[in-house]
């Protein structure tokens, strides 16, 4: 009994390292310059789950599913946070949640039935860009980043909290000007 309690806290400490190296990863700027993800919570949404499911795609295919399980519950200790930072009150959480558990878990369907870049970058329009054909350019380019993350993340040793997702991409593409610092989910 002892010892299952010290792999529970083991898991939560690194599902707690991955939820911060996922939520980095979802900060950084390129995102909403170059990918033209857009620059709004629903935007830093999209691409905290897209790196989410990168990891718990991994973890699950490493046989790792109580780390899995316990990363998702991080995220989502994460994002109840943030919408009670900007204001969403108590009566308002639990509707807000579980809309945004189901658009978690969508995506994460969505993403795992991607088989190469072109029905990744069709999910990405879908659910990132919400079918924008303005975006299938910016949708294609993020496509091939998940694909590098996906690999660069293969050796990782996510049991342990390591996650390396690679470098992001220079802003090469068209650059939206317009673009600030996305606001933070955590």
């Amino acid at each position: 009994m002892l010892k299952a309690l010290q792999r529970r806290r083991e898991c939560r400490r690194i599902a707690d390292t991955l939820c911060a190296r996922v939520s980095a990863r979802a900060r950084d700027p390129a995102f909403y310059s170059a990918y033209g993800v857009g620059d709004t919570f629903d935007g830093r949404f999209d691409v905290l789950v897209l790196h989410a499911w990168i990891v718990l795609d991994a973890l699950q295919s490493r046989g790792e599913g109580e780390v899995a399980q316990q990363l998702v519950d991080a995220l989502f200790i994460r994002l109840d946070e943030a919408l009670r930072e900007q204001g969403v009150g108590d009566m308002g959480i639990n509707r807000r949640m579980k809309k945004m558990a189901g658009a978690f878990y969508g995506r994460l369907q969505a993403y795992g039935g991607a088989r190469d870049e072109s029905s990744m970058a069709a999910a990405l329009m879908r659910n990132v860009f919400r079918g924008d054909a303005a975006r299938i350019e910016q949708a294609a380019l993020l496509a091939k980043y998940v694909a590098s993350a996906r690999v660069k993340l293969g050796p990782s040793r996510l049991a342990q909290g390591e996650a390396d997702f690679g470098p992001v991409p220079a802003a090469t593409e068209k650059t939206n000007d317009d673009h600030h610092s996305p606001p933070t989910l955590s």
